[in-house]
């Protein structure tokens, strides 16, 4: 499996968190073992445009899009989720994002943002990610954006959380998953999401 490295996120605590459920790890920023790795995870951290910088810069948005469009797992983690959508608006400024999913990132309407801390989610009864996870189980946020409703495929598995208003915590959606919170900060829990996404490999 691979942690992609395009110069943001929690590389090496995603490869813990990853290793600790038994996956064997490598971070990388190499396009032919992301194309061939089993599952690819693609984190990311501080502002939407500038992880699709750091993502173009590597080709990684095509090499997702390939993955996903050969059937092949991929899960974002955090900006990693959001930059799967077609667009970002940060500060007023609309950046494309990789258009896998339809639909803008945008600022969380909330008394106080970020988002920050521990929060219960609403996953759907058949979700894979949340399998075995017990409704009220709290995962560690950190974020001021995110999607806010869904444009996608109808069939697609989604989990919900509210900060202010109602937004996107996690989707399932064929080969590509992705989850708003941070698993690798969120303890069992989250170690718990990350052994179900590997065993679905």
């Amino acid at each position: 499996m691979v942690v992609l490295d395009y110069g943001s996120g929690n590389l090496r605590s995603a490869q813990r968190a990853l290793a600790r459920v038994g996956a064997d790890v490598e971070v990388t920023a190499d396009a032919e073992a992301a194309r061939n790795a089993d599952g690819l995870v693609v984190p990311g951290v501080g502002a939407f445009a500038a992880c699709m910088a750091g993502l173009r810069s590597i080709d990684g948005d095509k090499i997702i899009a390939e993955r996903v469009a050969a059937g092949r797992p991929v899960l974002g983690v955090c900006v990693g989720m959001q930059i799967l959508f077609a667009r970002g608006v940060e500060f007023g400024v609309e950046t494309a994002g990789c258009g896998l999913w339809p639909g803008a990132v945008v600022r969380l309407d909330a008394p106080v943002v970020p988002h920050m801390g521990w929060n219960v989610v609403d996953a759907p009864p058949d979700s894979l990610l949340f399998k075995g996870i017990a409704p009220g189980t709290r995962f560690y946020f950190v974020h001021s954006y995110a999607a806010q409703q869904w444009e996608g495929d109808a069939a697609a598995k989604l989990t919900w959380a509210t900060h202010g208003v109602p937004f996107l915590a996690a989707v399932e959606d064929g080969p590509l998953s992705a989850t708003q919170f941070h698993p690798e900060k969120s303890g069992d829990a989250g170690a718990a999401l990350l052994a179900n996404w590997v065993e679905g490999l």
